[in-house]
């Protein structure tokens, strides 16, 4: 049976229509770039569907350290930025390339180390612990990667009054990569690391490791959401992406991120109510 062609005016206008089709969903779908926490602890992985069933708007995430994730936000790579370095995030607004910042939500950080605690620090204060780490020259794992979980490392040290640079020695281990990597490093060689608790949560291959240092104020870990400038970077989608901050900072979304759960454990706690900057 011969093929019937199509008329070319309506082979014209399918194409049209499959073209507005198609560039209306682009419009719909907007980049999200992150700290890698977020990413390893399987909160976007579990927050962004509820999302997308609510508005149809898909979300591709970009996950880096946090300097990485600034650098390509100012080259236009991200329509949202959603990270855990606030003085960072604070600059970044000051430079005019996000409209405002907002808080989110909150985690800590904890200390993770051996079970055996040969440096004996389990339930000090944290500035006591690396001190003591210091002192005794005990194995410690640093990311060593300018993210958000590192730049928090150094100002402990510095919380320590420990100048890092000049202090470190073969006890300390620079890896320059995630916290994954940073957590499985810590757990081959017995040492202590800095960890964000929702990675530590979700770390699986723990062997002998546990967390000997938590609670103290100076270990909280402060998530904040910013959409960026679209007067100094036109490609940004707007009006989704600012969807993405309104939802994530409403009550539905706060109450999304309070439900995620690792092993029965809440991971990240909301709030957005708190005054943005």
């Amino acid at each position: 049976m011969a093929v019937r062609q199509l008329p070319v005016s309506l082979a014209l206008l399918c194409g049209l229509v499959a073209g507005v089709a198609a560039s209306s969903a682009e419009e719909r779908a907007i980049v999200l770039a992150s700290t890698t926490s977020t990413q390893d602890s399987g909160l976007l992985r579990y927050l962004l569907p509820i999302f997308h069933d609510k508005t149809g708007i898909e979300v591709t995430v970009i996950a880096r350290r946090a300097d990485e994730v600034l650098d390509g936000a100012r080259k236009g790579e991200a329509d949202v930025v959603l990270m855990h370095a606030r003085p960072q995030e604070e600059k970044f607004v000051a430079d005019g390339f996000a409209t405002k910042r907002f808080d989110v939500m909150y985690n800590d950080f904890v200390l993770v180390g051996p079970k055996s605690d040969p440096a004996g620090v389990k339930g000090k204060d944290i500035a006591t612990a690396l001190k003591t780490i210091e002192a005794k020259g005990a194995p410690f794992v640093s990311r060593g990667d300018r993210s958000g979980t590192h730049a928090a490392e150094l100002a402990l040290w510095i919380v320590a009054g420990i100048d890092i640079a000049t202090a470190k020695g073969a006890w300390y281990r620079d890896i320059g990569q995630g916290m994954t990597a940073a957590l499985d490093a810590a757990r081959t060689a017995n040492a202590y690391v800095l960890s964000d608790r929702g990675s530590w949560i979700a770390f699986r291959e723990r062997g002998d490791l546990d967390i000997v240092v938590e609670g103290d104020k100076r270990l909280l870990n402060q998530y904040g959401v910013m959409l960026m400038n679209p007067e100094k970077l036109p490609s940004v989608k707007k009006e989704p992406g600012q969807a993405f901050v309104d939802w994530l900072i409403s009550p539905e979304g706060q109450a999304a991120i309070a439900a995620y759960r690792v092993d029965g454990q809440q991971v990240f706690f909301p709030n957005a109510e708190r005054k943005a900057d």
